[in-house]
């Protein structure tokens, strides 16, 4: 395995990745695993934690030394907060990383070189670039090791966020100035806060983009914004209203083509 010594000096940006949880004592040491198997060592983790009743602070915890001696920083704090997209923008709030990123507490990188891949690519385009995104995966939470469905960021372009497509948020990590200068997640969206703020950045300010083609994270399923027709309902009246906040034209044509290109993803997750 590369050194993080080797990989922070060829690659000096610092990672800020943000974990919201809450009661995910059953899940967040895979997260946490993860990033301290990460081959890249210029990173940050901050924990924002909704005041767990579980295990979730307990692990946390344990793990604080085991980052400490691979020369990582693991942050936390743990107070009620208004949601997952709050404690999301406290994180980036606290986050003091050249780049920052998001790593939900049920899910977990894919492969222990994703920050490295993320890093070098800000570091060999310089200023060419505001943010990265790549592809995720999603797995039954009774079998990891198999793909349910597979969302490629490929076919990503700005002009197709008017159809709802937006590339795998848990794969887009941004300079921490483009938070900054066009805002944090808006908590009045309950579902789709991910994709208004990604239409404001993307579509509305044309911040400059890259796709890395590889897949960056592991999903479980029945997060709230993956599982169910009536979830998908409101994911729709949340686009809508992110079309009408951002002066963005858009209607249920166009947003209904985004679901037969999702039958292509399930049709990858067998390949995988």
């Amino acid at each position: 395995m590369k050194t993080t010594e080797d990989s922070f000096k060829k690659n000096p940006v610092k990672i800020s990745v943000i974990t919201a949880t809450w009661n995910s004592g059953a899940t967040i040491e895979d997260t946490l695993r993860s990033v301290l198997d990460q081959t890249y060592g210029n990173v940050e983790h901050i924990i924002v934690d909704g005041n767990s009743d579980d295990s979730t602070m307990e692990t946390v915890r344990k793990y604080a030394d085991k980052y400490r001696s691979r020369g990582l920083e693991l942050k936390w704090v743990s107070e009620p907060d208004n949601g997952i997209y709050d404690a999301m923008n406290k994180g980036i709030t606290l986050a003091s990383g050249d780049i920052v990123g998001l790593l939900n507490s049920d899910d977990f990188f894919t492969a222990p070189t994703v920050l490295e891949k993320i890093a070098s690519a800000f570091h060999g385009k310089g200023n060419e670039i505001d943010a990265v995104y790549g592809d995720v995966h999603y797995v039954n939470p009774d079998r990891l090791g198999k793909s349910v469905r597979y969302y490629s960021s490929r076919a990503f372009t700005r002009d197709r966020m008017r159809m709802g497509f937006m590339p795998a948020h848990p794969s887009f990590y941004c300079r921490r100035g483009i938070y900054k200068e066009y805002g944090l997640f808006d908590i009045s969206f309950k579902i789709a806060a991910d994709f208004e703020q990604l239409l404001r950045m993307i579509y509305i300010h044309r911040i400059k983009t890259h796709y890395i083609p590889m897949d960056f994270v592991t999903m479980r399923t029945g997060g709230a914004s993956s599982s169910g027709f009536k979830s998908h309902r409101r994911i729709y009246a949340e686009h809508r209203k992110a079309y009408e906040k951002n002066g963005v034209n858009s209607n249920f044509f166009l947003e209904s083509l985004r679901y037969l290109y999702k039958i292509t993803e399930v049709c990858k997750a067998n390949l995988h």
